[in-house]
């Protein structure tokens, strides 16, 4: 799952995308074309073009991981007060949500 509960990739997970990364890398300093390295590695042409411009621009090191997700600008606190909200369910609705009449309403 790309997305686990506590957002991003594992660590591991990172770590085995980095080195396909730093793999292309190699293979970009001996000018191998772009669906060669795909195919090999089984990734999209389209990720290798990306990996191969932030190369170009930034050598291997733009190649590495950027580190897990930031964590949520959220306190505990407020957290907390979601998780509560949601717990209760989902809320009834007040009032019309729609252009028509209410059920049961005379016309």
């Amino acid at each position: 799952m790309r997305y686990a509960q506590g957002g991003g990739l594992t660590a591991e997970r990172r770590h085995f995308r980095e080195r396909i990364r730093y793999e292309a890398g190699e293979r970009f300093t001996h000018g191998e074309r772009t669906a060669v390295i795909a195919k090999d590695l089984r990734v999209s042409e389209r990720s290798v073009e990306r990996w191969r411009r932030a190369w170009r621009e930034g050598g291997m090191g733009a190649l590495a991981s950027a580190g897990p997700p930031k964590l949520p600008k959220l306190p505990d606190s407020q957290f907390a007060e979601l998780e509560k909200e949601l717990a209760r369910g989902r809320p009834r609705t007040v009032g019309r949500t729609s252009g028509g009449p209410s059920p049961g309403a005379e016309r």
